[in-house]
Parts: structure tokens; C-alpha cells; sequence
């Protein structure tokens, strides 16, 4: 179980993001046409995992905003934003926002990824939503590098999740 903080108060989420140099779950999504999306859809790119609580928030928007600027156009990188939000709330923010560089995926349909990932908040007003993660992947969804962050409103390190692709 990890702690991390909202606005300085305590909650928990369920565990721990897995290890760098560990292998990521497989998982099981809901992208924008409602269809189930697995990572092993995305086999032999790299990845980052934007996770959020809700793109319905100013840190999630931001964070979404930069990956999608920071990365958008690399052939070799998906950027997966991965939140509990309806998969038509993820389109109409991606629309507004100009972010076609990214591929939002919602836990709709089971809390199993969170649960999988360690990001399960447990306790106090987020309970049962993600905690703000960044992960990188390489191409065999090996883990380069990952990031729960502490405050929940606060952005990840986008630097280290982008140089963690190489």
C-alpha cells in the first residue's frame, strides 16, 4: 500500500506501481468506440502510462496536454492517458483540447488496471479512482521508469518519463 497525499491530508491507495525493470500487467480498457483494449494492442511501441483521476480536473488536463505536445508525432510512442472517466467525457475533452496525439482508455468496466497497477485509492473522497502515475514502457512493456505521485494535485515529472523512453 502506498500513501500519498490530497491537498496535505493522507490516503492509501491499494499497493504499489510495479518495478522498473519488472514486466507491466496486461489490462483490459475501454477506448472512445466502447471496444476493450488490452496493452498487448500495443505491442512493439513504447509506451507512457499518463494515469489520472479524471481528465475533468486542471492537473489532469494539463498533464494530458503536455504528453500529447511533448510526444505527439513519434511513430515509435503511444501515450495511454488512463483514467476512470466515460469514454465520451474523454472524447469531448481530446476534441476541445486539440490532444489527437493521445489514446485515452477508461476503466469503465472494472477497476481490475488500478487494482493491477497499484493505484486504487482506498479511502477518503477519491475512493475508488487512480491515483496520478506516469509510467514508461519499452516495446516489451518492460518498466523504465515510474512515478506515483505524492500529491495527488500535482503534476508527474515529465522530464524523467520522457528521457526513461531513451
Amino acid at each position: 500500500m502506498a500513501q500519498i497525499t490530497l491537498h496535505g491530508s493522507p490516503i492509501n491507495t491499494n499497493g504499489d506501481l510495479p518495478a522498473v525493470g519488472s514486466t507491466a500487467p496486461d489490462f483490459r480498457l475501454v477506448d472512445g468506440e466502447l471496444k476493450e483494449v488490452r496493452l498487448s494492442d500495443f505491442a512493439g511501441k513504447k509506451k507512457i502510462l499518463s494515469i489520472v483521476p479524471s481528465l475533468d480536473t486542471p492537473v489532469c488536463a494539463t498533464s494530458t496536454k503536455v504528453f500529447n505536445e511533448r510526444l505527439g508525432g513519434r511513430d515509435d510512442v503511444v501515450v495511454l492517458v488512463i483514467s476512470a472517466d466515460l469514454p465520451f467525457a474523454q472524447g469531448r475533452f481530446c476534441q476541445a483540447e486539440g490532444t489527437a496525439d493521445v489514446k485515452t482508455l477508461s476503466m469503465m468496466r472494472s477497476r481490475n488496471f488500478a487494482k493491477d497497477y497499484g493505484v486504487l485509492i482506498e479511502d477518503g473522497p477519491l475512493a475508488g479512482i487512480t491515483a496520478r502515475a506516469a509510467m514508461t514502457l519499452d516495446a516489451d512493456n518492460k518498466v523504465l521508469h515510474a512515478q506515483m505521485v505524492g500529491e495527488i494535485g500535482e503534476e508527474p515529472d515529465y522530464d524523467a518519463a520522457i528521457s526513461a523512453l531513451g
